[in-house]
Order: C-alpha cells, then sequence, then structure tokens
C-alpha cells in the first residue's frame, strides 16, 4: 500500500496536463461528545480536489475548518464518511502506512509555528527527514537547499527565539516541505504577521504552487491570499456553503490597507 501512496518526485508541473484529484471526501461528518453535549463539526462534506490547485478556505470560527484540515490532512478519522488521497481510501491504511502517508504525501504549516525551541533552523527542517529515512548527509544537504528556498540559507544555525515572526514561519514552511510532499495545509499562515512580511509568505505560497506543482489547502480571512488561489471554499455550521473559482468572485484588496 504504501507504494501506492508515495510522492511522486522530480517532475515538473503541467498546468496543461489532465487534472487529477488528490484529495476527495465523500459524505463527510464529525461528532464530538464535550461534557455531555454532541457536536456535529462536520455534516456531510463532499469535495474534490485537483493536484497543483491553490484553494483559500474560509468560515467563522466554529464553522467546521479544522476539523475539515484534521480530516483531510489524516490527522483525525471521520465519524462517517470517507477520505481519499490520491485515491487511497484512509480508512483502509494501517497505522504503519498512515504515517508514511504523513511524512511523505503531506506537509502542515501552522499558526503558531510550532518550532522546537531548542534546535536550529537546519535541525527543525532536518528532523522530519530523519523520521522519513533520509541518511544524515543528505538530510542536511536539502535542508539548507529549502532553506535557500524560503530565504534562509544564511541563517541555518539560528534558533527560533533569534528569528521574527516572519523568519520563524519561513522555517516553519521549510520544515513543512522536508520530504516533498504533494500537499501543503496551511492554517492562517499570515495571521500573525504584519502586511510587507506575510506578503513575503504568500509569494514563497504561491512559488510552490506555480513552480513546484504543491497542491496548496490554506485556511485564511487574508484577502490578498484569496486574491490569487483557484478556488474560494466557504465552510458554515459544518458544511460547504459554496464552492467558486476565483474568477467568478470580486474581492476588495483596499480593505487590507488597515491591517
Amino acid at each position: 500500500m504504501a507504494e501506492n501512496i508515495a510522492t511522486e518526485q522530480g517532475q515538473s508541473p503541467d498546468k496543461n496536463a489532465e487534472k487529477r484529484i488528490i484529495i476527495r471526501t465523500v459524505g463527510l461528518k464529525k461528532t464530538y461528545m464535550m461534557k455531555d453535549v454532541l457536536t456535529q463539526a462536520l455534516r456531510g462534506v463532499d469535495v474534490a480536489i485537483d493536484q497543483g490547485e491553490f484553494i483559500s478556505v474560509m468560515g467563522p470560527s466554529g464553522s467546521g475548518k479544522s476539523t475539515f484540515f484534521n480530516m483531510i490532512g489524516a490527522l483525525d478519522s471521520p465519524t462517517v464518511g470517507r477520505v481519499f488521497i490520491d485515491e487511497v481510501d484512509v480508512a483502509q491504511l494501517t497505522a504503519e502506512e498512515l504515517a508514511y502517508l504523513r511524512c511523505h504525501k503531506i506537509g502542515y504549516i501552522f499558526q503558531s509555528y510550532n518550532l522546537i525551541k531548542y534546535m536550529t533552523a537546519l535541525e527543525n527542517v532536518t528532523t522530519p527527514m530523519a523520521f522519513g529515512g533520509v541518511l544524515p548527509d543528505e538530510a542536511r544537504e536539502r535542508g539548507m537547499e529549502i532553506l535557500d528556498l524560503v530565504g534562509l540559507k544564511d541563517r541555518w544555525h539560528h534558533r527560533p527565539i533569534e528569528m521574527s515572526g516572519g523568519q520563524q514561519q519561513r522555517v516553519a514552511i521549510a520544515r513543512s516541505l522536508a520530504n516533498n510532499p504533494s500537499v501543503l495545509l496551511c492554517d492562517e499562515p499570515t495571521a500573525n504577521l504584519d502586511v510587507n512580511t506575510g506578503q513575503e509568505i504568500i509569494d514563497i505560497l504561491v512559488r510552490l504552487n506555480t513552480e513546484k506543482g504543491v497542491t496548496i489547502i490554506c485556511a485564511t480571512h487574508d484577502h490578498r491570499m484569496m486574491n490569487i488561489c483557484d478556488r474560494l471554499m466557504w465552510i458554515r455550521d459544518g458544511q460547504i456553503d459554496r464552492i467558486a473559482n476565483r474568477d467568478d468572485v470580486h474581492i476588495e484588496l483596499a480593505s487590507i490597507d488597515g491591517e
């Protein structure tokens, strides 16, 4: 099964190539029991996302965005329904196969960075490679290449406390690329950053999408992110409220001037 979910390496993205669905959900529902209260976080989500798409996901607090991300990122299991990644039913994977998928297929970028404080930037980036079976010398070389990609090659020896918020987010992006994932799940990647630094992070994500063919799925309220995506998805009350192509939506970028 692991061979079926291995990430294809060394291939240049072809925007004219036939579309291939990389993530698909069918009748996705998630119910939590909290203090004897039954909460329906997802109420039947059906969605298909193509390889190489840039998707912006929006919705108010408590709408189900985080739960949806946990489902498609294979971090949690649905109560009802199925999640397919590269047409592999995640529920059918063994624990070992599931760990392989998380390590090699999906990269995670968190709003709070989640860097290991006592490690250098390079060590933070190469730690996932160790779990992926990459030898130390190769991991170091690849780690420096990825840090160079996000503009931090000269900061490889700095620890998080020695870096700005924007630099820490760059390290977080570099770490998410450690094992060459096909999909990046981004949780409000610009929320804690100033306007200019946030734009730098957006530019990096755009390059990864257009030059590397990485599928980007981003929970965001940043209008600039919405402006460069392929499709926008609204989640409300645990359901897909609306999905629209970027060209069909009017976005007022002037609203970011007051950030």
